[in-house]
Formats: C-alpha cells, structure tokens, sequence
C-alpha cells in the first residue's frame, strides 16, 4: 500500500486550474480537506434503528475520516491524490463480543499481510494501523459518561505515513458524542404549492443548497458514504428501505475491508471526492447565478456541500457543515425576504429556524421521495416544514428553471 494515491492521473489544464482556485491551498476554505463523522449508540432513543431493549445494552461504534488531497508530479503533468489518510473507529460492546472482535481483527491483519512493528501497532507499506483495547475510554472518563461494567472498547487507528492530525481533529467525533441523539422536529402545516410563484413577493431571497443540486449533478447523494463506511444496514437492499445501526464488533464490515482488501478500499474512500472534483455546475446553479445578477437573489449562498459547485457557479459560500459548531453562526443580508432551502432534509434545520426567527419566509424546494428501481415512488417527506412554510415539490432542474421564467418572461 504506497501513498499518495492517485485519485485522477494527469490534469488537464482546466482541472488543474480548478484545482488551484477552488480546492487547493488558495481557495477560501480548506477544500483539499475531507471528513466525517458518524456516532451510532444503543440507546433508548434509537432503539428502532439500534435494537436497544433496557439499560444493559449500550453497544457504541463511531467512525471519523480526514483525508488531505493535493497535486502530486508525475512525468507528465501533475495529478490529483489522496496525500494523506486518516481513519478512526471506536466500537463499544459487552466484554465477550470485544474478545471474539480483537481476535478476529489479529487473524484478518495477518491474512491481510499486515507486519507487527510493536504492541498493537502494525504496517502495510505507507500505512499504519494502531489498535488498542480499552476497559475503560479516556473520552468516557473525560465526560463522566459510564458504559455498564461488563463492556470494553477497541479504538483502530488507521494512518498513512507521516500523517499527524491535530489534536483537535483527533477528538472532534467525541465532541460529537456530547451532543447527544438527534431529536427529530415536530411538523407544522405548511403550505404546498405547484411552483415557487409566491416568492415573487418575497424578493429578494437568499439560498440555502443541500444535496439536491449536487445529486443533479452527478454526485452520489450521502448514503453513498455510509456504504463506503459501512455506517447502516439497509434492511431492504432492492427498495434501499429502512435501516439499522451496524454495532456488532465481531468482524465489522470496515475493519474487514481495510485489513482484507487494503488497496481497494484506501482508493474506494476518495470515491466521494473524485465525484466532487469532476462534477460540473448544472443548469440550475446557472440560473440562481443570473438571478443574484439580477438583484433578485442575495448572498452570501448557504451551502451544506463540500463540492464547491456554489464557489464554482461565481457565489460566495457561507459554508454549514461544521462537526465543531452545533449552530454555526448564518449570515442573512438585510435587504432578503426569503430563505429558499434546495434539497435539504433534516440534518441542517438551524438555518431555516434561524431565518423564521428574523422573519424571512421559508420556501422548501423538494420533491420529497425519489423512483425506486422498480419504478415505483418511495416517499421521503421533509422532517419538519413549519407553518407558515411553502413546500414545492420539484427537483431543483425544474422549480429553479420555472422560478427564472417567473422573473424573466422573455
């Protein structure tokens, strides 16, 4: 396993010149950065997704990626890759599922061909893993948080080759933890129109994107990352309907990847990166682009998604997904009426809560489900639209598209 790891050989000039002014080190915000967290517990709260039936069940499994990307040299001219590679899961369970899960882990890096290079610690070429075994965590203890006494925990640190992440990243899924279980929004009544016509009297309006835009252009919409990190099981793969939260540690479907097929799996993690990078600005962002050129929009563009497709169609980027903030601080030009939120589902509710509160009205654009493979419509509403909200279910291609004729006639 040698690293860096190249993610797209030799750039032509236009991709190189994406590069340097939207992802590398000049852009506005550490694009050539990629990361996230997810923490799953067995709690009474998920107990639909996590199995939990009483107070001894406290089984735990969280996963943090921070990959760093960048142009590497070759004979010809430069490409993109993968520089460095860092990958931490944490699983807690009872003390006889946490033997079971740290022999196995010994057997797959051996038949993985992993070299022991000290105590807990092994090599595979450029990388490096780290695992240790736990009574008790130093994040539990730090919290005052107490799992039951018959638990144990196994931290697995993957490292490429002089990879050091900051301390502050290192404990970021743990300030995550603290947060706690999400608790879902209760719905009001909204309103549900046929287009976004009534914004019209609510200009100028200002934009906040989810990952609709992005799935229009051509990028995996997130569940693709919980496949690559194995985050959930979907219960019904054909109808990709209902899930459950993967806990168990004996031989946990990412550990096994990675000591198992250790190439092909360091390279399937730049998937997501890889769609970002070579996605191209739709029709849609175009057209909210000429709309801001026209005064009826204003910025700056409130952004969910690490694409940098908002940066590329000419917006200024107020960028939300922040594992350090629980409600990052959102800039609403004074002169906007309206939020517009473009395929957004629960996970960044403060901003539209934000807006209602300074009295800009919400419209919510989504077509709230999506075709299943056997033609079929499987239905996925919005959480929690509000009162006093208009909800347009359309893609972003069609209510923006219908939105600039609305304004522009001829």
């Amino acid at each position: 396993m040698q690293f860096p790891v190249t993610v797209i050989d030799q750039l032509d000039e236009a991709q190189l010149a994406k590069w340097h002014d939207f992802y590398g080190l000049n852009a506005d915000r550490p694009r050539f950065e990629e990361e996230g967290i997810w923490r799953r517990t067995q709690q009474e709260e998920t107990a639909s997704n996590s199995g939990w039936t009483g107070e001894g069940d406290a089984r735990r499994r969280i996963v943090h990626y921070w990959h760093q990307y960048g142009l590497v040299g070759t004979t010809a001219a430069p490409s993109l890759a993968m520089t460095e590679m860092y990958l931490y899961h944490s699983v807690a369970a009872p003390r006889d599922e946490i033997e079971e899960a740290w022999e196995q882990n010994h057997t797959m890096l051996a038949d993985g061909g992993w070299k022991q290079v000290g105590w807990g610690r092994y090599e595979l070429g450029d990388l490096r893993v780290h695992l240790i075994r736990l009574e008790e965590h130093p994040e539990d203890l730090r919290a005052g948080r107490r799992l039951p006494a018959d638990y144990e925990v196994i931290d697995t640190t993957f490292t490429s080759v002089n990879t050091f992440p900051p301390r502050a990243v290192r404990r970021r899924p743990w300030e995550v933890l603290t947060h706690g279980v999400r608790v879902k929004d209760t719905p009001g009544e909204p309103v549900y129109a046929d287009d976004l016509a009534q914004l019209t009297d609510f200009l100028p309006f200002q934009v906040e994107a989810g990952c609709g835009l992005s799935y229009e252009a051509g990028i995996p919409p997130l569940h693709r990352l919980h496949e690559i990190y194995h985050v959930n099981e979907i219960e019904d793969e054909e109808l990709r309907k209902g899930f459950t939260f993967i806990l168990a540690p004996g031989r946990d479907p990412l550990l096994a990847e990675m000591f198992l097929d250790t190439e092909n799996k360091v390279c399937e993690l730049s998937d997501m990166y890889r769609a970002c990078f070579d996605a191209e600005v739709t029709p849609a962002l175009r057209a909210l682009k000429r709309m801001e050129e026209a005064g009826h929009l204003v910025g700056p563009f409130i952004t969910n998604n690490f694409d940098a497709l908002g940066a590329r169609a000419g917006f200024q980027e107020e960028f939300m997904r922040h594992y350090d903030q629980r409600i990052p601080p959102v800039t609403f030009h004074p002169d906007a009426k309206a939020l517009v939120v473009i395929g957004l589902h629960a996970d960044r509710r403060w901003v539209a809560k934000r807006a209602r509160a300074v009295g800009l009205k919400v419209f919510l654009v989504d077509p709230e489900g999506f075709p299943r493979p056997d033609g079929s419509w499987f239905a996925y509403p919005l959480e929690a639209p509000q009162s006093g909200d208009v909800v347009v279910r359309q893609t972003a291609a069609v209510a923006i598209g219908e939105l600039e004729r609305l304004l522009n006639p001829s």
